[in-house]
């Protein structure tokens, strides 16, 4: 029987890097962002790459969720999938996905919008919608009767390892060392936007060491990050801890 593992991350967190741990598995099949064409078409939002993304994928709300609870590609064992809540603007929500394990990736507001800021794209809150992460966040610790997996992408890289293994253990899935250390490059798996957002992780090979101190903001960045603030903190009160 397939563990289908629903990761709901914030925009520029270490998503990526994340979802390359979870494709090292011997056990395991990635999906990236599977509704992110979907999002794309309905918002009309002018990010790089829409058009051709919206090419590329299958936009229809309905016909994504049904794959993402069918068959695992490969008949994988683990089937990790990249989810955004700022994406999820259709009829579908995290409701649609009642028996997949749900977790968590958060990080702090400043580092969120000083990373957006690298990249010359500006950004405003329904960008990041913390406050719709908080929320599928306190519907699956309603609907499982336990509280989610949360991991704090700062913590997490203090110590990538205890972390990965907490979280394994947090979704009953068994350690497995191939989530230390993944390929360079693009990814099969990746989605096509990864020539213009995953030059870093492309870069990479393993998880990078823990961030320095949190960016200091100002003016309308600033403000955005009070605005955020709170859903994360709410959150971050839950973060897994290595044993």
């Amino acid at each position: 029987m397939t563990v289908r593992i629903a990761m709901w991350s914030g925009p520029r967190n270490i998503s990526t890097a994340m979802m390359r741990s979870f494709g090292g598995r011997s056990d395991a099949a990635v999906s990236d962002e599977p509704f992110y064409g979907a999002y794309l078409k309905d918002s009309g939002e002018p990010q790089p790459m829409a058009d051709a993304i919206i090419a590329d994928m299958d936009c229809n709300w309905a016909s994504v969720a049904d794959a993402m609870r069918g068959p695992s590609p490969d008949a994988a064992a683990v089937w990790y999938q990249k989810h955004m809540p700022h994406h999820m603007i259709g009829d579908v929500t995290i409701r649609d996905f009642p028996d997949h394990k749900h977790a968590f990736l958060i990080r702090e507001p400043e580092r969120v919008i000083a990373s957006y800021a690298v990249k010359r794209v500006k950004v405003d809150f329904d960008d990041l919608r913390y406050d719709r992460q908080l929320e599928y966040f306190e519907w699956a610790k309603e609907h499982s009767g336990e509280v989610p997996a949360v991991v704090d992408s700062t913590a997490f890289l203090t110590d990538p390892q205890g972390h990965l293994k907490a979280l394994c253990r947090k979704l009953d899935i068994p350690w497995d060392e191939g989530m230390l250390s993944w390929k360079a490059g693009i990814h099969p798996s990746d989605g096509i936007w990864a020539s213009h957002w995953y030059d870093k992780v492309a870069a990479s090979t393993g998880f990078g060491s823990a961030p320095g101190p949190v960016p200091k903001l100002e003016g309308d960045a600033a403000q955005l990050a009070e605005r955020c603030r709170p859903y994360y903190q709410a959150m971050r009160l839950y973060a897994l801890a290595p044993d």
